[in-house]
C-alpha cells in the first residue's frame, strides 16, 4: 500500500536536516576559529616573552605595536578570514570593535560577573551583513598577573607609561586587574 507523506512532515524533515547541517557547519567553523586564535595567541605570546627577556616591557610594547598587527594579517591571509584583537578599553584605535563585537564583549562581562571563567568565554554565530552571511567568533582574553599587568595594570612604571603615551595616544587599556577581560580575539569568516 502506498501512502503520501503530508507536506508539512516533509518540510519539517528538510528543516531538521538543514538545522543539523547548520549545527555541524558552525561546529567546524568554531573549531577552525579556535585554531586561528591559538595560532595568533601562541605566536604573539612567544614574541612578547622573547621581547620581555631581551629588553623588558618597553621592548614588549614594540611587539604589540608593530608585530601583533603583522602576525594577525599573516594568519588572516593564510586562513582567508579576518583575524584580530579588540577591546572595550582600547590601546590601539585601529582595533576598535564594531557593534557586534561590542555586544559580545558586553555579554562576556555579564557572563564573567555571573561566575564564568574568562579564559573559557567564547561566542560564535552566523550573521548577515549587507546580504552576505558571515561566521563571527570571539574568544575572551583574560588579564594575567604577568606579563599583562606590567603594561595594562593600575600601577605602571613611569618609563613604560612614557613609551605607551608616545606609541598609543589616547590609550584606555590601563587599570586592569588579574582576571579582568582585557579584550578578545575576533574572527570573521565569509561564508560562500
Amino acid at each position: 500500500m502506498f501512502h503520501l507523506v503530508p507536506s508539512w512532515i516533509a518540510a519539517f524533515a528538510v528543516v531538521a536536516v538543514s538545522g543539523a547541517a547548520m549545527a555541524d557547519d558552525i561546529a567546524k567553523r568554531t573549531e577552525g576559529a579556535r585554531n586561528a586564535v591559538k595560532s595568533l595567541s601562541g605566536t604573539l605570546g612567544q614574541e612578547l616573552a622573547q621581547a620581555m627577556e631581551a629588553g623588558g616591557p618597553t621592548k614588549a610594547i614594540e611587539v604589540c605595536n608593530e608585530k601583533a598587527p603583522a602576525i594577525a594579517a599573516e594568519i588572516s591571509r593564510k586562513e582567508g578570514w579576518w583575524v584580530a584583537r579588540t577591546s572595550l578599553k582600547l590601546r590601539n584605535r585601529a582595533n576598535a570593535p564594531d557593534a557586534w563585537e561590542i555586544a559580545v564583549l558586553e555579554k562576556f562581562e555579564v557572563r564573567k560577573a555571573a561566575g564564568e571563567n574568562p579564559a573559557e568565554l567564547e561566542h560564535g554565530e552566523i550573521v548577515n551583513v549587507d546580504g552576505k552571511k558571515q561566521f563571527r567568533y570571539m574568544k575572551a582574553i583574560p588579564t594575567a598577573e604577568r606579563p599583562c599587568l606590567t603594561c595594562h595594570g593600575g600601577q605602571i612604571a613611569p618609563a613604560v607609561t612614557a613609551v605607551l603615551d608616545r606609541r598609543y595616544p589616547g590609550d584606555q587599556a590601563r587599570g586592569f586587574k588579574a582576571g579582568d577581560i582585557r579584550g578578545a580575539f575576533t574572527i570573521t569568516q565569509p561564508m560562500n
